[in-house]
């Protein structure tokens, strides 16, 4: 994994690393010049949202959500470009309270679970981080930190997705040359070699079963999971 990815700016195209890209999109010229023509429509709230994997910071992207969105919207969002393989269960956990697609009113494991169909208005502050999780089996979890909060035009997208992690470069196992094409799940976690390329993935049909696509995601390799069908694996900025 590389230690610092990058990202590009929707707006200008320029290229920083997540920990300088919240600041970049603050004083970009182009992200002004764009928020100053959507005055002229009635305005709503929005925050800015940095997403990245618990564990390895290499996946992350920023978006702009109104808070007129419901969690369910922002759920359906993070399954389309990142994690969606078999319509798993989720939930996002606020001040310690599960949102769920089905909530329950269990109380043996502490408070019950509430509705995703909350707007987001309801519960974000700025500031605040949040958790969320994907599939209970073989979880990817998800940290989402409030950036921001602002005032501004009404747009006919609830979500725009600002900027996100160059797609990583990897590479073949097997030959130590070639760009990795394919993940081996089976292989990943029996400790084997699992990154093939075109050309080694070859002496390695035997286990064609669990191969999968190498893709922008820190899903890669899990379940059943081979990319996002509504996202390319790279951003392409407005410019």
């Amino acid at each position: 994994m590389a230690e610092k990815t990058k990202g590009k700016c929707k707006y200008c195209g320029r290229e920083y690393a997540k920990a300088y890209m919240y600041r970049h999109l603050k004083a970009c010229k182009k992200r002004a010049e764009e928020l100053e023509k959507e005055k002229k429509t009635p305005s709503v709230g929005y925050f800015i949202l940095e997403i990245t994997d618990k564990y390895e910071n290499d996946h992350w992207f920023m978006v702009e959500i109104t808070e007129e969105a419901t969690l369910r919207v922002l759920d359906d969002f993070l399954r389309d470009i990142w994690l969606e393989c078999c319509s798993h269960l989720s939930s996002f956990t606020i001040n310690g309270i599960s949102y769920e697609e089905c909530p329950d009113d269990d109380f043996d494991w502490g408070p019950p679970s509430r509705s995703t169909n909350i707007k987001l208005k309801k519960v974000l502050r700025e500031g605040m981080t949040i958790k969320y999780d994907y599939d209970f089996g073989s979880t990817t979890s998800l940290v989402i930190k409030v950036k921001d909060r602002r005032t501004g035009g009404k747009r006919k997208e609830k979500i725009t997705l600002l900027s996100r992690n160059n797609p990583i470069e990897y590479t073949c196992h097997t030959c130590g040359k070639a760009p990795a094409k394919y993940i081996c799940s089976e292989c990943l976690y029996g400790g084997e070699e699992f990154l093939f390329c075109d050309d080694c993935v070859k002496e390695h049909m035997d286990h064609d079963y669990a191969l999968l696509p190498v893709c922008n995601s820190p899903r890669m390799g899990v379940c059943a999971y081979s990319g996002s069908e509504k996202y390319p694996d790279q951003f392409e900025p407005d410019v």
